[in-house]
């Protein structure tokens, strides 16, 4: 087993949170998750950028590419306002969508909140990192880690990504029975 430590990139994307007149709650809610539900080391490589395409992309693209970070879960930007545009950021610099993070996301959501059919929340894959979109709010944060991060590990063996496990009293990760730990 691989004791290298695992870089999660935190990407908040907020123009009020980036320009300074909002604190960034949802960067730091995501943090917090996987302190709570990590037990393989980990770090974190956080970023706080606007609401801006290209701006997105870049920030993606250089903390899957230069920073090599296996997990990047990005917040905000996911809703249907003129300026959401994370999912299109996403899906420009992924090589494979991954549609079924999203369906999860929006059926976990939808058990305490009608207005999650607003959301459009995707995950993909660029080169050996599995990007996430979560919705702002940090209790919508917490649902929607909660429904789809037993799944991660996994994909992220199957890109050859950083080797995860979880403390299975806040959230228990799924491997297939053949699947061997590094």
């Amino acid at each position: 087993m691989t004791t290298n430590i695992a870089r999660i990139g935190i990407l908040t994307i907020s123009d009020r949170a980036s320009r300074g007149e909002y604190e960034d709650k949802g960067g730091p809610a995501i943090h917090a998750w996987f302190n709570r539900v990590l037990t393989s080391p980990w770090e974190a490589v956080a970023r706080v950028i606007p609401d801006e395409q290209p701006t997105i992309e870049a920030a993606l693209c250089e903390l899957s590419d230069q920073e090599g970070c296996s997990l990047i879960v990005t917040t905000g930007g996911t809703g249907p306002a003129l300026r959401d545009v994370t999912p299109e950021a996403t899906e420009a610099v992924c090589s494979k969508m991954m549609p079924g993070f999203g369906e999860l996301m929006r059926t976990a959501s939808l058990q305490f909140v009608p207005t999650a059919i607003l959301s459009r929340q995707t995950a993909g894959i660029r080169g050996r990192s599995l990007i996430v979109n979560l919705p702002g709010k940090p209790s919508a944060i917490d649902d929607c880690l909660q429904a789809v991060f037993p799944a991660i590990p996994y994909c992220l063996d199957l890109i050859e990504a950083a080797y995860l496990t979880s403390d299975p009293e806040h959230c228990k990760a799924f491997r297939p029975a053949h699947a061997k730990p590094r």
